[in-house]
């Protein structure tokens, strides 16, 4: 099947009512959770995760898939008109898009961020078309020391991405690896850290710690921030924007595009890291850098376009080498996995209909995002006037009821609530959950082909190091484990995620 003829098919799939229907909720949802502070794409996931165990695997995916990118675009509104950002990636968005309303002209904000959202999600999505079949082949020649070698790479490149201090997100790293090898060792039938706990046996569930490390911590921090919140509102018709606006948003958007299809790919990098480093080139480009700040609508453009071309990029790791990049990849890559279809390159000739699908459903996905955010505007301002503590019970009940249809288990529950206060000590003293996560979904695949590179080689090591890919995979690791502890660098990276916040 040409690529060609796989996306064709993959609209075909992604057009079916069903699919054309968890597409839209997706969507909703996504803009809802972008919108409201202080749930998140990747809470709002882990708490949807046990529903989907009853759909099908492309409906499942292509509803997830339009939740995360739905986020980006609600937490734009929010952004623009309370200055307080409903999703990580909308906190450069805030900047000049507060200021923007702040002069009456927040309809222009909201219209550049949508379009230009909409024509980065294009952009993003034929991007993925472009690259993943090929690069998906080239994974197809990967053995056990090729796999092994790039997951380190992975985990050691989303500690450099990591926000915040380098060595705690080390620790993040470890205490995921270790999570992922309590229960029975399958190889070996060895029981590990169960402490004589019965219910340990069977390893760690992935939804309780995912529930509890996102979805209940960020309910308990939550409750500490205050609600007070200044809303500036806009009329309908005052949404177009000028065609100065247009003159000065479009290389904005296109250079936004470029860069956020780019920076999605990396582990860590994603919607957050692509938005900072769109709004940081637009200033230094711009021949009146004062102007930013102040309601340049090229610094709302730029930042929305990278971050949700980012967003759906990052989904290229997952299908082609079934690399998770962040962790709302993490938990697609636990729905995929629930579901019996493993990430990776078999992914586009084992289960093609999943593959070409959920890529289609991204274009309808956008097209759904702008008929939902622009009209419908209003409606999730009003929703920010509902006070905080109301949504919470809600969401602990949800989550109680999602964790315990899993196995019916009082257990779960008990699992969710212990790491949902783990969870939040660790924001609590600033160490960065998405690490974690991300070490507990590949922890058990980077041990397992460790032994298998090993069982090829009777032991010998040195297969790492002959194989050519896996030699270059190791080598670019140890590049970016000594990076780690040079102080030039360790300031430039506090400082791109910091002076512009």
């Amino acid at each position: 099947m040409t690529t060609i003829e796989g996306f064709l098919n993959g609209l075909l799939v992604a057009l079916q009512w069903g699919n054309l229907f968890y597409c839209f909720v997706g969507a909703l949802i996504g803009t809802l959770i972008g919108v409201l502070p202080g749930i998140g794409p990747v809470a709002t996931i882990a708490m949807l995760l046990p529903m989907t165990f009853y759909m099908a695997p492309v409906p499942a995916l292509i509803m997830l898939a339009g939740i995360f990118y739905g986020a980006q675009y609600g937490g734009s509104t929010t952004a623009i008109l309370v200055n307080l950002p409903g999703e990580n990636s909308a906190v450069v968005t805030c900047l000049d898009g507060y200021q923007m309303a702040r002069k009456g002209r927040a309809g222009p904000a909201l219209a550049v961020a949508a379009l230009g959202s909409l024509f980065a999600g294009m952009f993003a999505t034929a991007f993925i078309v472009l690259l993943a079949p090929p690069l998906a082949k080239f994974a197809l020649a990967f053995g056990a020391a090729e796999y092994f070698a790039l997951m380190v790479l992975g985990l050691f490149a989303a500690i450099v991405l990591a926000h915040g201090s380098i060595l705690k997100a080390l620790g993040m790293i470890t205490l995921g690896l270790l999570l992922s090898m309590v229960g029975t060792d399958l190889s070996s039938g060895a029981i590990r850290f169960t402490f004589g706990i019965q219910e340990l046996t069977d390893r760690l569930d992935f939804v309780p710690l995912a529930m509890g490390v996102f979805a209940v911590a960020e309910v308990i921090r939550n409750l500490e921030n205050p609600e007070a919140r200044q809303t500036i509102t806009t009329k309908f018709r005052d949404l177009w924007p000028t065609r100065d606006d247009f003159r000065r948003s479009w290389p904005a958007v296109l250079r936004g595009s470029v860069l956020g299809s780019f920076l999605g790919l990396l582990p860590g990098g994603g919607a957050m890291l692509s938005s900072f480093a769109a709004y940081s080139i637009e200033k230094r480009l711009s021949k009146e850098p004062e102007r930013f700040g102040q309601g340049a609508v090229e610094g709302v453009a730029a930042p929305e376009s990278a971050n949700n071309a980012g967003a759906q990029t990052s989904f290229v790791p997952l299908l082609t080498l079934g690399i998770p990049g962040n962790a709302t990849i993490a938990l697609m890559a636990g729905a995929m996995m629930i579901h019996g279809v493993q990430p990776g390159p078999q992914v586009m000739s084992s289960n093609p209909d999943l593959f070409w699908g959920v890529i289609a459903s991204m274009i309808l996905g956008n097209f759904m995002l702008v008929v939902i955010n622009l009209p419908l505007v209003f409606i999730w301002v009003k929703l920010l006037s509902v006070p905080y503590r109301l949504f919470y019970p809600a969401i602990l009940v949800f989550c109680c009821i999602g964790v315990y249809t899993l196995n019916y288990a009082v257990f779960d529950v008990l699992m969710m609530i212990v790491f949902g206060f783990m969870g939040y000590l660790l924001l609590r003293w600033k160490f960065e959950p998405a690490p974690l996560l991300l070490a507990f979904i590949l922890g058990p695949m980077l041990e397992d082909n460790f032994r298998r590179a090993l069982n090829i080689s009777d032991g010998d090591f040195m297969i790492f190091i002959e194989r050519p890919i896996s030699a270059t995979l190791l080598v670019i690791t140890v590049l970016l484990a000594g990076l780690m502890v040079l102080p030039a660098l360790r300031k430039k990276r506090q400082t791109t995620f910091t002076e512009e916040a």
